[in-house]
């Protein structure tokens, strides 16, 4: 038998005695998948037993207090004080737990688990999510520049209008998948991402002609601006919650930042015009109400641009309440 043979049957040997090991350390991983899916199931029917328990219980003590004396009141308002913390608790467990996806994934992908097991995968997932928000944003600037500047066609309009589409639609299945694993996303924020789908759509099939000309050039430079100010809000963003997580006041899969330090008012103060005239500032409709006499289908009148500028309204008067409240409550503290 050759040399070259006799280290072949050697390797074949080694390669054997491994594959071995692999078979049985595969084993002990399906051994120990079973009893952690069995663990799952356990602690998400005890969470909800207990979520059950609890919500009885509080309707108790709301028919109660309003008979109970002074002491007794206390005494109800530090029970409920405890449950309404044990519900924080329970939101936590849950983060960690297989669960039903809502309406809105369910329809996008099935009934696929998209629960992350571990701390790592849950920030590896959300810092990822932040910096397609970065990439895409910086391309969005680029196409708009190109768009309200040099390139002149409807082709390149489209193509623009549906990376908006494509770009805000993903933005809602991601950031889906992140309240699923237990981020406190707030609800206007992935609203107002699912609006801006609904526009993206409108201006990707709105026909071209005069009011489409004539409100082009607005959206686009809107466009440019939005993007700036997107940038310039996602660099601070990323300082305030490094820090706060740095000194553990916030979750490593929260986006935006709800309490206020006194050292974020130093960058905000430079932000705050821009994010102001970014929601109060949309497309101006005035323009292009003007020509009562187009030869455009009543559908494809100004509402749409009226429509972008009533979905900026909100976002502005909500910046406009919350931020003083959320300085003068940290303050107070």
């Amino acid at each position: 038998m050759s040399g070259q043979l006799e280290r072949c049957e050697r390797e074949w040997h080694e390669l054997e005695g491994e594959f071995q090991e692999l078979q049985e350390t595969h084993r002990i991983y399906k051994q120990k998948l079973e009893e952690l899916n069995a663990l799952q199931t356990s602690c998400s029917s005890s969470i909800n037993k207990q979520k059950t328990r609890l919500k009885d219980l509080k309707l108790t003590l709301q028919r109660y207090k309003r008979h109970a004396s002074r002491e007794e009141a206390e005494l109800v308002q530090q029970m409920g004080a405890n449950i309404k913390e044990r519900q924080n608790v329970f939101f936590d467990m849950e983060a960690y737990l297989p669960k039903k996806n809502g309406l809105y994934l369910n329809l996008v992908l099935g009934n696929v688990n998209v629960t992350l097991l571990s701390n790592q995968a849950k920030f590896a997932y959300k810092d990822e999510y932040e910096k397609f928000k970065l990439y895409l944003t910086i391309i969005l600037l680029l196409g708009a520049v190109a768009c309200r500047f040099f390139l002149h066609y409807r082709v390149t309009d489209e193509v623009f209008n549906f990376l908006l589409v494509w770009y805000y639609c993903t933005l809602t299945i991601r950031e889906s998948i992140l309240i699923s694993n237990g981020s406190r996303i707030k609800g206007w924020w992935v609203s107002h991402h699912y609006v801006s789908t609904f526009l993206s759509g409108v201006m990707l099939t709105w026909p071209n002609g005069l009011i489409y000309q004539k409100f082009r050039n607005q959206f686009l430079a809107f466009s440019i601006f939005q993007s700036c100010v997107q940038f310039l809000q996602y660099y601070y963003q990323r300082g305030c919650l490094y820090r706060l997580r740095a000194l553990g006041e916030r979750n490593h899969l929260d986006l935006t930042v709800e309490g206020f330090q006194s050292w974020m008012w130093r960058g905000l103060t430079f932000l705050l015009p821009f994010l102001f005239c970014g929601h109060l500032c949309t497309p101006n409709s005035s323009r292009t109400e003007a020509r009562p006499r187009s030869r455009e289908p009543w559908g494809q009148r100004p509402s749409r641009p009226r429509t972008l500028r009533l979905q900026g309204i909100p976002g502005g008067v909500l910046a406009a309440h919350l931020l003083p409240n959320s300085a003068s409550d940290h303050w107070q503290r």
